[in-house]
């Protein structure tokens, strides 16, 4: 039987009855998933010139999505990890209508069959102690912004806090007696207490003092007193790092970001021999295979294995070039 549930009241379902009732979906995915739909619908509507609430589940087959795929990638010079994950939003989509239209399962199995794109994994950047240290000077703590930025800062670089966890830390997270600590709510919604160190807690508790600020006010107001945003963070962070660049020339080549702060906390702890698993509960990962990309970034632990490891005994010999077909081949 044919059903009569169109594309667009499918879209408007998988956000308020899949995403918000089902899956209780964070606000962030909410708001990824949203961006993703409507530059698809912004794309469909200048390539099949139809308002998007009249599309129809034929418009949208694979050979639509894979062009639209390749649009981000060429046109909006998106990543391939960044292309996958807005291949994975829709997928989810797809999913969920095969429940309510299933006259239309041959299209829905071809998009689902739109294959993820590998990437190379590069490895992450993180900053020195000395990057560290011209970072946090960076800030003229004589203002009440530079004291602010100041201090989240080095908040982000000892705790290795998400963006969205920092943006939304309120007066009322931080506890500052014993077993000082931050409590933000990290992805998934999982709750997570992050202890202090001593010249975090000062921090502060100095700029806790410096407002009459109430439980429920932004630990890191805007100057209008709301809270920070994305954007702002990402651009303070890029704005200290520009300046830090003249005490510390080492920084020129590196691109900072609030995730490389997020990195540096875990390269951190990982230098002072903490274990792996300890690493992921603090960042509150969902595994603690997650933190392998820190033991692949971080080369003073490896040359401390080559240092253990044993020379080889090479046997002495001249040396024999390989037949000329073999080095061809070895060429490539």
């Amino acid at each position: 039987m044919k059903s009569s549930r169109t594309m667009s009241s499918l879209l408007q379902e998988f956000f308020t009855e899949y995403l918000i009732n089902q899956r209780r979906a964070s606000q962030h995915t909410i708001a990824s998933y949203r961006d993703n739909f409507c530059m698809l619908l912004k794309y469909a509507q200048q390539r099949l010139k139809k308002f998007p609430v009249v599309l129809e589940f034929c418009d949208l087959n694979a050979r639509f999505i894979s062009d639209f795929l390749n649009h981000l990638e060429k046109d909006r010079g998106v990543s391939a990890r960044s292309r996958n994950q807005r291949l994975a939003a829709i997928h989810s989509f797809f999913r969920y209508i095969s429940l309510y239209v299933p006259e239309h399962i041959e299209l829905i199995q071809q998009v689902l069959a739109i294959p993820s794109k590998r990437y190379e994994k590069k490895i992450v950047e993180f900053l020195d102690r000395p990057e560290i240290d011209s970072l946090l000077e960076a800030p003229d703590c004589k203002t009440w912004i530079g004291r602010r930025n100041h201090a989240l800062l080095m908040l982000m670089i000892q705790t290795g806090v998400r963006v969205s966890e920092l943006t939304s830390l309120c007066c009322q997270d931080v506890v500052l007696g014993i077993g000082a600590h931050i409590l933000c709510k990290g992805k998934g919604r999982k709750d997570r207490c992050t202890p202090l160190m001593k010249q975090m807690i000062a921090v502060l508790r100095a700029w806790l003092k410096e407002g009459d600020y109430e439980p429920a006010d932004p630990l890191f107001p805007s100057t209008r007193g709301g809270p920070l945003s994305s954007d702002s963070v990402q651009y303070l962070v890029a704005k200290y790092a520009a300046i830090a660049q003249e005490k510390c020339p080492s920084l020129k080549r590196k691109r900072i970001s609030p995730h490389v702060l997020r990195h540096t906390a875990a390269m951190e702890m990982l230098q002072a021999g903490i274990d792996r698993s300890m690493i992921a509960l603090w960042l509150g990962h969902e595994s603690y295979e997650t933190t392998q990309i820190y033991l692949d970034a971080n080369l003073s632990i490896k040359e401390k294995l080559l240092e253990k490891m044993v020379p080889l005994k090479v046997q002495k010999g001249r040396y024999r070039a390989d037949d000329q077909l073999l080095t061809f081949l070895k060429s490539f």
